[in-house]
């Protein structure tokens, strides 16, 4: 059992230490942005190498390597998005008389710059891992994007908990993009998605043997599209969940 807690709780320490460390750097003061920024690109470069590397290999460690480089390599569009490195060509509100794919058109305008980074961060982790028999980190990598994705789209189209102050005060106006609603059509058909990859997912970590590489890649992954599917709820469910990362949202100077 103790072989299934440790990624178990490896991917939720994670999951929750990366967020609100993100979240705290996108509120420090603006003198402190190019070097967090500066950081952040050379921590994305070693995560690139780091993540070619443990890609050749089988082992325990090396599922754990990958994971860890993959959710690093994500996290430095995080930082680029949330300092305003790289959102969109708009930097303002949605105008009041936006509808239908005008509004869509708007909200694309806004955050494309973020879009066309993850393409190419994807990119580089598929590169990285090519033809190796490690995949974790592509599939964490793969995991993450899609499920922002369809985060997104949710927000767009309307959810009840919007958790608008996730956002530092120099990115306020893409609140302006955002839907309150108690329901959206894509909600359900996102869900219901998501469980149909995670079941089997868990399915197989629990036919693998229960030390081996594969369970453990496999766990990760399962835990943090689990992780991803609990988030989608937080959307739709009317309480507040900023504080798992209150102490990543105070004010810095």
């Amino acid at each position: 059992m103790s072989q299934y807690l440790l990624p178990v709780l490896f991917t939720l320490f994670v999951w929750w230490f990366s967020t609100g460390s993100i979240l705290w750097l996108g509120r420090l003061s603006r003198r402190h942005f190019a070097p967090v920024m500066l950081g952040a690109t050379m921590v994305l470069g070693f995560a690139i190498v780091g993540l070619h590397i443990s890609a050749a290999h089988t082992s325990v460690g090396s599922a754990y390597c990958a994971f860890t480089c993959a959710v690093l390599v994500w996290g430095w569009q995080e930082i680029a998005f949330l300092l305003g490195y790289v959102t969109g060509a708009r930097r303002s509100e949605c105008p009041s008389d936006s509808r239908g794919w005008q509004r869509a058109r708007h909200a694309t305008e806004a955050i494309l710059h973020h879009e066309l980074a993850l393409l190419v961060l994807a990119l580089l982790v598929l590169a990285a891992s090519w033809n190796q028999p490690n995949q974790t980190g592509w599939w964490t990598y793969l995991v993450l994007w899609t499920m922002r994705l369809s985060a997104k789209l949710n927000l767009f189209l309307g959810v009840r908990n919007l958790s608008e102050n996730f956002l530092p005060a120099h990115l306020a106006y893409l609140q302006s993009y955002f839907s309150r609603r108690a329901f959206n059509w894509l909600m359900p058909v996102s869900l219901i998605a998501s469980i149909a990859v995670a079941a089997p997912l868990w399915m197989s970590v629990a036919v693998q043997p229960i030390d081996g590489f594969a369970a453990t890649s496999l766990c990760l992954v399962a835990v943090l599209l689990s992780l991803a599917v609990l988030e989608h709820l937080f959307m739709v469910m009317p309480i507040p969940t900023g504080w798992l990362w209150k102490w990543g949202m105070r004010a810095r100077v």
